[in-house]
């Protein structure tokens, strides 16, 4: 049964960190929904780019389908104000602590490790990254100056510029290194 992951996006996203994730998850078999944190399907990047998404979060809880148990993993873009919107969603912020303590891989990126995850918790005792400076604003967790920092189920990286090796990540946690190479090879992500 293929995974499936649930991929949160708000107004102010940035691009490349949710359009990445999305298309090299796909071409790994994973199933990835992507879900609207406002009322509309319909969401605009801070770039300006206009992404519609294949439901909401309150369609998702109508349907029963909020919780850990319908989800392999969930992965949060950065930008802003996209963080700060996910980081302010009461529904985006339950389930990302049920996904957590259910030991359900969390991805995050740029501003959302500091923004989103930190005044969760979800990074206490953890190794992260995220973008350069926002370090400063996360408390009990060990930051790290790489592009992509894997401790246990959290998964976090630095910027548009790591949305590939981040991607990468994902996919090796969730498929194996075997699945996370073929998407490297075909997109290549190395040189």
């Amino acid at each position: 049964m293929a995974k499936r992951i649930l991929e949160l996006i708000a107004e102010g996203f940035e691009d490349v960190e949710a359009v990445t994730p999305a298309d090299y998850l796909r071409r790994a078999g994973i199933e990835v929904v992507l879900a609207a944190v406002g009322a509309s399907k319909t969401v605009k990047s801070s770039r300006g780019l206009t992404l519609v998404t294949d439901t909401t979060l309150a369609e998702l809880s109508s349907q029963g389908a909020l919780s850990a148990a319908s989800w392999d993993g969930i992965v949060i873009p950065g930008g802003m104000p996209g963080a700060s919107n996910i980081a302010a969603s009461v529904t985006a912020a339950t389930l990302l602590k049920e996904m957590h303590h259910s030991g359900k891989l969390v991805a995050a990126i740029c501003a959302s490790p500091a923004v989103v995850l930190a005044p969760l918790g979800l990074l206490s005792g953890k190794r992260f990254t995220c973008f350069p400076g926002m370090e400063k604003n996360v408390s009990g967790a060990l930051w790290k100056e790489e592009r992509v920092v894997a401790d246990g189920q959290v998964i976090t990286s630095r910027s548009a510029g790591t949305a590939g090796e981040w991607s990468y990540e994902i996919i090796k946690h969730l498929v194996g290194s075997d699945g996370a190479e073929k998407v490297a090879a075909a997109v290549l992500l190395r040189h």
